[in-house]
């Protein structure tokens, strides 16, 4: 093969590799963007949905309310590393929805300002004489409240 040849076949396998792994970059970042919504949900009583929930920097975490009563989602900034500090924002009854994009890793822990504290049934604290909830076998309701763990980089 002529030195011709041999420059002209490595000039084509750089441009090659330049192309592939600009692709390559290009994809990953479609991939992070593209990550599927995470939802936390309010079933019809006081609490959210799964309790925790772990997803990956650049993902949006929904709230959807199916209860017949308003709650909130309060950021805990005590000790809230994942960024969206001074949350304080009301989702309304009946399919209302809330959403977050996290930019940074660390946690939310989160709260609904209504129902975060129990009183001295073990109910959790709500508006109104009776508060709280409290299933058929007697269980008392537990804080309104939950996490969204943040990790960083790709899977």
């Amino acid at each position: 093969m002529s030195l011709r040849n041999r420059c002209l076949s490595l000039s084509l396998l750089v441009l090659g590799l330049l192309v592939l792994g600009g692709s390559t970059r290009a994809t990953a970042k479609d991939d992070a963007n593209s990550k599927p919504a995470r939802q936390i949900m309010v079933p019809g009583e006081d609490r959210f949905t799964p309790f925790a929930i772990t997803i990956r920097v650049g993902q949006k975490v929904t709230w959807v309310n199916d209860d017949t009563e308003a709650h909130y989602v309060v950021s805990d900034d005590a000790f809230n590393t994942a960024g969206h500090r001074g949350v304080n924002h009301v989702v309304p009854a009946n399919g209302g929805k809330f959403s977050l994009t996290f930019k940074h890793a660390g946690v939310f822990p989160f709260y609904c300002r209504l129902h975060a504290m129990l009183d001295a049934n073990n109910q959790p604290k709500a508006p109104g004489p009776e508060g709280g909830i409290q299933d058929t076998n007697g269980n008392f309701g537990t804080p309104m409240n939950g996490v969204v763990t943040v990790l960083a980089g790709q899977d």
